[in-house]
């Protein structure tokens, strides 16, 4: 008689779910500059926070080695969305599409090729990190403890980490890269620290529940 497969824990289940859907729609919502009072970012940024808060939120739920899995899991639909999307812009448009939208798709949806492998090492470069830190600041005695502070110091240094991987790969030799930098590097670590600890431990709070497990101090 066979035995049965254990149940993947719902937290789990659902986060990867939504782990991957923003894996795909963050670099879709970076082509919109939003600002944000005196800050000027791009929207992607919104999505690659989820990201963070999630492998964040599975590390401390399921270990370091679930969330690192996920990250790597991650370029999977990652890189089906970019064969997808390439597919479609090569494909001829039909004549009775809503006109403003048959040249206003390649500038939502195109990037170049030096853009695309940019995103890659810096998606997975960053994530990795942030898994990596969060974990480490852990230690032995501090399971539980301190979850957004963990989270923040994490997302801040991934963020930074993710910021000059792809602006350097993107734009190195064709543009000054320096100022566009500080800019987005800014306008990121603001929005580690305003937003990330709030975010972190209401998913790691709503993980628990959906697991049925008790929450830690």
């Amino acid at each position: 008689m066979d035995t049965p497969s254990p149940a993947m824990p719902r937290s789990l289940f659902i986060y990867s779910i939504l782990y991957g859907g923003m894996v795909c729609i963050a670099g879709v919502l970076g082509v919109k500059q939003v600002a944000l009072g005196p800050l000027a970012v791009e929207a992607g940024i919104f999505g690659f926070l989820i990201l963070v808060v999630l492998s964040s939120a599975i590390a401390e739920l399921h270990g370091q080695r679930a969330a690192t899995s996920l990250v790597r899991l991650g370029f999977v639909p990652l890189f089906v969305s970019a064969a997808l999307i390439q597919l479609v812009l090569h494909l001829p448009a039909d004549p009775g599409m809503y006109p403003p939208a048959v040249p206003a798709f390649p500038i939502v949806v195109g990037q170049s090729v030096r853009m695309m492998l940019a995103g890659f090492i810096s998606y997975g470069t960053s994530q990795t990190l942030n898994v990596f830190i969060f974990s480490k600041l852990k230690g032995q005695e501090g399971q539980g403890r301190l979850v957004w502070l963990r989270g923040m110091i994490a997302s801040v240094i991934s963020q930074i980490v993710d910021t000059v991987l792809f602006i350097t790969i993107s734009f190195y030799g064709e543009r000054p890269i320096l100022g566009l930098m500080e800019g987005q590097m800014l306008a990121k670590v603001v929005l580690s620290i305003v937003l990330v600890p709030f975010l972190i431990t209401g998913f790691v709070a709503l993980g628990r529940w959906l697991d049925g497990t008790p929450s830690r101090a």
